[in-house]
């Protein structure tokens, strides 16, 4: 019997190398966005990963920005190799198991459609949705935001409608707005990838992988549910005509010295 499992990946700088927000204000003219999110950051007014959709709303200088705008921006980013390819082979490529493509982003959800035209399934896409003014086309209202719980909640729910138990969940991220759904799904027992080697992520996620392929996620997938071994996994790739060129792990130890009674400032930061 085959396997069937739910693959639910992030966008911004998990399947991309950018952040939207950034890249539609550098689109736009709009300077100091970094600054702004990380004000909303500290005083912790929108969750984590939405506050590019409260600027859209709250922002004087955002309230110009139309459908249009956000569908520009998706086409100008660039994305990670193989994202179609790794669509494929989770769908019929590792034999015994099929997993369901998903992209769950607190991206506006006309960006990440614009960004992946052709490449995946628009029903296979959850972003954050706005509402827009009949006349003028302004954005007037946030229907739903797919950040921090919001992810949670979208991945339920596909969770449900597939009908896929908790323990056969893949869910792939690179930063904050994941934090919550990858408790989530450890919780579940389902298997939770790092693309980034930001330390938020890399001590929540059971397995970290930093390439510049999306099809790089294979690998956790392949030890860590079909329990391949490394000989497997290379000759998996080789029988799609693709050959793993560097393949390094690398242990890191965080660890702060300080002297005793000294402030709790970090003396020392070693990684090995």
């Amino acid at each position: 019997m085959t396997k069937h499992f739910l693959f639910v990946s992030d966008f911004d700088q998990t399947l991309s190398f950018n952040d939207s927000g950034r890249l539609l204000s550098e689109m736009l003219g709009i300077t100091g966005f970094d600054e702004k999110v990380a004000g909303l950051s500290r005083l912790n007014l929108v969750q984590s990963g939405a506050e590019l959709t409260y600027l859209l709303r709250h922002d004087p200088e955002y309230r110009r920005v139309r459908r249009e705008d956000l569908a520009e921006v998706g086409r100008r980013i660039r994305l990670k190799g193989n994202i179609e390819r790794l669509s494929s082979l989770l769908n019929k490529g590792i034999e015994g198991y099929r997993f369901d493509f998903y992209v769950v982003s607190a991206a506006p959800e006309e960006i990440v459609l614009s960004a992946l035209e052709n490449i995946v399934p628009p029903s296979h896409i959850i972003g954050t949705r706005l509402g827009y003014d009949e006349y003028s086309g302004e954005i007037s209202s946030v229907n739903s935001v797919a950040a921090g719980y919001g992810k949670v909640t979208a991945l339920e729910e596909l969770r449900t409608a597939l009908g896929v138990p908790r323990e056969r969940v893949v869910y792939v991220g690179d930063g904050s707005s994941d934090l919550h759904v990858m408790l989530h799904v450890n919780r579940g027992e389902g298997l939770t990838i790092a693309v980034s080697q930001t330390r938020q992520i890399t001590e929540i996620a059971r397995r970290t992988v930093m390439s510049d392929d999306a099809l790089s996620v294979l690998v956790p997938i392949l030890e860590e549910i079909a329990k391949y071994q490394p000989p497997q996994v290379r000759h998996f790739f080789e029988e799609h005509s693709l050959v793993i060129q560097e393949w390094d792990r690398i242990r890191t130890d965080w660890v702060t010295i300080r002297a005793t009674g000294e402030p709790t400032e970090p003396a020392l930061i070693v990684a090995a």
